[in-house]
């Protein structure tokens, strides 16, 4: 899941004076009125604002206008609202940084122990409970199975983003992972994200770059699934509180094809490689919802535009209602964590002006029809 914008702020400057500002504004409108016909402006603090119209195509204006006014210190933004176009010029903030790579490197090791305990806990040992990591840390390989897959999931999941995003010429940090030992969390990571330092190019950019990722993870967690199923049994569910894992449309298709019906009072024990590819299709549902800048945040932006923040507000009543309705209150949870910390604002594009092609929106489209497929109506229960 990438952060985005996650630009380290710029310093603060004192405001400047009505002269300064007078003069900047002058400096920028005769840098853009070969591109932009202004007819009117305004000014805050450092910021500008020009509207009128462009004299040529958005992403031709983009390309033109964003070296020129990065020169000066500024980055333009382009949208379109009632009659008029409108040129942003804001205060460049960094958009580079030193790479971490202590820290980057730091944060696997942790979570690739922490998702070993996990993993060792679904194989039938319990740190700490059964055995002593630190006296017998050969037992911690019992995980293996489910920790590289799911590591293998998350990491092509950021890399997705990743590689895309360098491809488009944005500034983004490389993946960091976010251990959460057991039973603090019981499969022993909280995922991953990456820090994208810079805003995205237009609309196609932001769409390709937050689609990257889910579907480059499940190229790995459609056959991890499928291959743990096969390595799977279907067996009587024993007496006592048992803690299931729920089933998506797509689960419950591929279970299907797998094992056929399953018997009343029967159910399938997966095997680790199979519950880490639950996850996996759990965590791209969970990053697909179209709200804030999660993923699929990013991706109803791409699709509509400033009605984006209304999107994000009825995803997260969406997600209360859900919760009502299932008795989960799984849902309750993630529509708290989604409120506190993800909100439902996403910063534009430079060119929030250029549509997305036809192609395009199918794919935007085709994500959001993914989440319906990937989502557990209750993800956790006891039966």
């Amino acid at each position: 899941m990438p952060l985005w914008p996650f630009a380290r702020p710029a310093r603060r400057a004192a405001s400047p004076s009505t002269e300064e500002t007078l003069v900047l504004q002058d400096l920028l409108r005769r840098n853009v009125e070969d591109v932009f016909t202004v007819v009117e402006q305004g000014a805050q603090g450092r910021a500008f604002l020009f509207g009128g119209e462009l004299r040529m195509e958005p992403a031709r204006a983009r390309a033109i206008l964003e070296p020129r006014l990065r020169a000066l210190g500024f980055t333009p933004f382009l949208s379109r609202e009632r009659d008029h176009a409108w040129l942003q010029a804001l205060p460049l903030g960094e958009t580079s940084e030193p790479a971490r790579l202590g820290l980057t490197l730091t944060l696997f090791f942790l979570t690739v122990l922490s998702t070993l305990a996990a993993g060792s806990m679904v194989a039938g040992s319990f740190p700490w409970i059964t055995f002593d990591p630190a006296a017998e840390p050969g037992r911690l390989l019992d995980g293996l199975p489910f920790a590289f897959t799911l590591l293998a999931i998350l990491g092509t999941h950021e890399f997705g983003h990743y590689f895309t995003a360098r491809a488009y010429g944005a500034s983004v940090s490389l993946p960091y992972f976010i251990p959460a030992p057991p039973p603090l969390f019981m499969f022993g990571t909280l995922g991953a994200v990456i820090r994208m330092r810079s805003p995205a190019r237009d609309r196609k950019s932001l769409l390709d770059i937050a689609a990257a990722g889910p579907i480059a993870g499940l190229v790995v967690a459609l056959p991890a699934l499928w291959l743990g199923l096969s390595w799977s049994r279907v067996a009587a569910i024993p007496e006592g509180n048992v803690l299931t894992f729920g089933d998506s449309l797509l689960m419950r298709l591929m279970t299907y094809l797998m094992f056929g019906r399953i018997p009343e009072g029967m159910d399938v024990f997966v095997h680790p490689v199979a519950l880490a590819g639950w996850v996996g299709l759990f965590v791209t549902a969970l990053n697909l919802f179209p709200v804030g800048q999660l993923d699929g945040g990013r991706i109803a932006y791409a699709l509509f535009g400033p009605r984006h923040r209304r999107v994000s507000v009825i995803t997260f009543l969406a997600l209360i209602a859900l919760g009502a309705v299932t008795g989960s209150p799984n849902w309750f949870v993630f529509a708290g964590l989604v409120a506190v910390l993800v909100g439902f604002h996403h910063a534009p594009p430079l060119d929030d002006i250029t549509p997305l092609s036809p192609g395009r929106y199918a794919v935007g489209l085709g994500c959001l029809v993914l989440l319906v497929l990937l989502v557990p109506p209750v993800p956790f229960s006891f039966l």
